[in-house]
């Protein structure tokens, strides 16, 4: 197959150019060039250090070892996200990836939590899963391999923390092994073509000229094509998020890492806590309006495991999303596309599903065809818009009034689509997954139970296990996932024994 497109040139480095790069040079190496353009003098937001468990589907279409990237990057294991103060001030629960007990037919196991929990006889639903077991102890391994389908360690699901600047370095060398060219340098003009309006080349600070096909634009949130070049336009959604500033810090590693991600809800906003084998990740993400920049500041550095590393580095944005992702020859990834704060760890994510997109639109006919644009902007809107509301669903569903901000959240309007979920689920319990959106039903059922969303009822088809076994099946499955995590080695251990990072010179 002949390509029309054979020179391809992505605009910025960091994560999102890297992850871009080493993807088009993987899959499409034989038929198109891959330049990549960035400066050592700006630097990356990198605060996108948690994942999901949907990295690995691309760590595995790269063919990475997934011991050395880990060892790599100083990377840990990610179970989940812990979540405190968010439902109401003292409440913890944690959101963990994988299974929770094991659905009955086509009845999903929390209908049957559900009931037992209105009874009065069931535990808290965390202590059903082996993610958030496994998680609140310390503990981590990989589901074995020739573990039958009906244990609960097949279950297990995970993803990682790691260093986004360690992250960037890794895939650069994976690039360029496999050909990607990159080079210096800062645009100091976008050059556009006089008769279609495509962007045609980028101009460097040097004079140097980059022409290409299709550019991707990872520049950040400046966006440097497909705004500043195409004036695409931008969609705020800062009236259902309003958390418009971050403060970014690490400190020192002081104890063992925990196998999850932290989240704590904070006076006008949330910290965030991610552990690294030689250091841990900290933020806030606030609300201008309902803190100032030196309080929150404060706050931060007050709340750290270990000794601050740096002083923090502030990050404004807007959360919302860019009117097209793909506009004439430009595709934004990452802060380029629009910016969702990493409350669910979803950033990298974004990246690699457009990264995915693209792959399957891809033109090969020379034809950049409105057909596939369409297509790529109506499912990168549609994946936003879900997310958005799987985020608004943690600033809502509270009863914190402590606070203007939380007072704020509480009574706020909320997307139509978000409420619809909310009353399916407060009437049975029920939730209907749309399509192929990113979070699940047990994601959602987490979520709601821990936020304090409790169905009234449960689905009928509970009702046709017989009244005395559900307490006996409830306590089976809490019995059987705790006796599987006893077997599990610590994170630590784990770590030790399969990717431990070289130590860090002083």
């Amino acid at each position: 197959m002949t390509y029309g497109i054979t020179h391809i040139v992505v605009v910025g480095g960091g994560t999102a150019g890297w992850m871009a790069a080493s993807a088009l040079a993987r899959v499409l190496g034989k038929q198109v060039t891959v330049r990549l353009v960035e400066s050592d003098e700006i630097g990356i937001v990198g605060v996108g250090e948690a994942t999901v468990p949907h990295i690995k589907l691309f760590n595995n279409l790269l063919g990475l070892n997934e011991a050395e990237f880990v060892a790599r990057t100083q990377g840990t294991f990610k179970l989940g996200i812990q979540f405190r103060d968010w439902g109401s001030l003292g409440s913890s629960y944690i959101h963990g990836f994988g299974t929770i007990g094991h659905d009955v037919g086509l009845t999903p196991f929390h209908q049957y939590w559900l009931k037992g929990r209105l009874a009065g006889f069931a535990a808290d639903l965390d202590e059903y899963s082996v993610n958030t077991v496994a998680a609140a102890r310390g503990k981590f391994m990989p589901a074995p391999v020739d573990v039958p389908a009906s244990n609960p360690l097949a279950g297990i699901g995970y993803a990682y923390h790691f260093d986004a600047a360690l992250y960037a370095r890794f895939l650069r060398a994976y690039g360029e092994a496999r050909g990607v060219r990159r080079t210096e340098g800062k645009v100091q003009h976008v050059e556009l073509h006089p008769e279609s309006g495509d962007v045609a080349a980028v101009v460097l600070s040097d004079g140097e000229r980059v022409e290409g096909d299709l550019f991707i634009d990872c520049s950040g949130f400046r966006g440097i094509l497909i705004e500043g070049a195409l004036k695409t336009g931008y969609e705020a959604w800062t009236h259902w998020l309003p958390c418009d500033r971050a403060l970014a810090v690490p400190c020192e590693r002081v104890a063992t890492p925990t196998p999850y991600t932290r989240s704590t809800a904070r006076e006008a906003g949330w910290q965030w806590r991610i552990p690294l084998q030689h250091r841990t990740g900290n933020g806030y993400v606030y609300s201008s309006a309902h803190i100032g920049d030196d309080e929150a500041a404060a706050t931060l550095l007050a709340n750290l495991d270990g000794k601050a590393l740096d002083d923090p580095r502030p990050l404004r944005f807007t959360t919302g999303l860019r009117k097209k992702a793909w506009n004439r020859n430009v595709v934004a990834l990452g802060l380029a596309s629009g910016f969702m704060e990493p409350l669910e760890s979803t950033s990298i994510h974004m990246i690699q599903m457009g990264i995915s997109r693209l792959l399957q639109l891809f033109p090969a006919d020379g034809r950049i065809d409105p057909v596939l644009v369409d297509r790529y902007n109506a499912q990168t809107r549609f994946e936003a818009e879900r997310i958005r509301d799987f985020l608004v669903l943690h600033y809502n569903a509270t009863t914190r009034d402590d606070s203007p901000f939380w007072n704020h959240c509480r009574t706020m309007a909320i997307p139509d689509s978000l409420q619809s979920y909310i009353d399916l689920f407060l009437h049975s319990g029920r939730f209907f997954r749309n399509a192929d959106e990113m979070f699940g039903v047990v994601s959602w059922v987490q979520v709601m139970i821990g936020q304090g969303v409790m169905p009234h009822g449960y689905d009928p088809l509970v009702d046709q296990m017989p009244e005395q076994d559900l307490p006996k099946f409830l306590a089976s499955v809490r019995d059987v996932v705790s006796r599987n995590v006893d077997l599990m080695p610590t994170h630590q251990q784990f770590i030790d024994r399969e990717c431990r990072a070289p130590a860090v010179a002083a």
